[in-house]
């Protein structure tokens, strides 16, 4: 995307008004919303009389680190398109170079810079589970000395040409390899709370959603509290292509393009799961959510659902993250 074509975007998404508000099948006529946001380039503020306090976070995407070394040889026939799809990247404003690795580095300083009290990483921080690279995150997170939470992407486990399903490729690189990212959280759902807020992420990276993920997200709406969700596929919204992927209608084995460039399993014949439709009406029925955050896409958006936002960032890959201010309301 073009920064003139971004800046027309995000000055829309300033605005708020006239945004048009989609709807889900199974929603109520009239659900009672309470607070707002705002949307302005990447500063992003919510605001609710529920929020404790006023701070900040920040959500980095799709940096796409592609380090490796010798350790990583064995699998340079896997590894070998992502190794080379990042290396040199223009930062989104200024069209000036720059790479994953300064991109990650400058998020943190800004997220130090403006006192963050979380850092989220949401998906395809490395291109694949390189250990060199999976070091370099672990180690820039350690000496940022900032709290985060990280979930994976559909490239941070994926070697391209591995046999094997997408599920059994998430879980086994999960556990050889991206372990360190998640100390000790659980890898499929992530629960944090600061100042009245409720942070939940989830990973979505094989575009579905489990029962237990569903389950988990309705345990977590029985609150009174503001709920912000945060996964790394973008969750359906009207009139958006099947790359949004979770919840998509269309969504399956006969819309599936990428299947032979990425060397991965097919999507399913079937489509989704009913759990992964489930999730997506819950998410856009709820009155306690205040907005979905994502990436995966590389690009800029913003929809709005029954009165939700959802707001999807530019791949940090080129420099971008997105700041978050949270700020109560009388």
């Amino acid at each position: 995307m073009k920064r003139r074509d971004l800046l027309q975007l995000l000055t829309a998404a300033g605005l708020g008004a006239g945004l048009p508000a989609w709807s889900v099948p199974g929603a109520p006529e009239k659900t009672k919303r309470t607070g707002s946001f705002s949307l302005d380039g990447t500063r992003l503020k919510f605001f609710h009389p529920k929020i404790k306090k006023e701070f900040k976070t920040v959500m980095i995407a799709d940096t796409h680190l592609f380090r490796d070394d010798e350790r990583g040889l064995p699998f340079q026939t896997y590894s070998a398109r992502m190794a080379k799809a990042y290396n040199q990247t223009n930062h989104y404003l200024t069209g000036e170079p720059t790479n994953p690795e300064k991109s990650l580095v400058a998020s943190l300083e800004l997220a130090a810079k403006n006192k963050a009290e979380l850092v989220t990483l949401i998906g395809d921080i490395v291109s694949f589970p390189s250990e060199a690279a999976i070091e370099f995150v672990v180690e820039k997170m350690r000496s940022a000395g900032l709290p985060y939470l990280y979930t994976a992407g559909n490239h941070d486990w994926h070697y391209e040409g591995m046999q094997g399903s997408m599920a059994d490729l998430r879980n086994d690189w999960i556990q050889k390899r991206l372990l360190p990212l998640y100390q000790q959280n659980d890898p499929m759902m992530q629960v944090t709370e600061l100042h009245g807020v409720r942070i939940l992420v989830f990973d979505n990276s094989n575009y579905q959603i489990s029962a237990t993920q569903l389950q988990f997200l309705q345990q977590q709406l029985q609150t009174s509290q503001p709920v912000l969700v945060m996964l790394h596929i973008p969750l359906y919204a009207p009139g958006r292509s099947v790359g949004y992927g979770c919840g998509h209608p269309q969504w399956g084995a006969k819309a599936d393009r990428n299947f032979d460039l990425e060397r991965r399993e097919r999507w399913p014949e079937s489509g989704h799961t009913v759990a992964t439709m489930e999730f997506h009406r819950t998410v856009f029925t709820s009155p306690a959510i205040i907005g979905v955050l994502a990436g995966h896409i590389h690009r800029p958006s913003l929809d709005i659902i029954n009165g939700i936002p959802q707001v999807v960032t530019e791949a940090n890959a080129v420099g971008a993250c997105l700041e978050i201010e949270f700020i109560p309301t009388a």
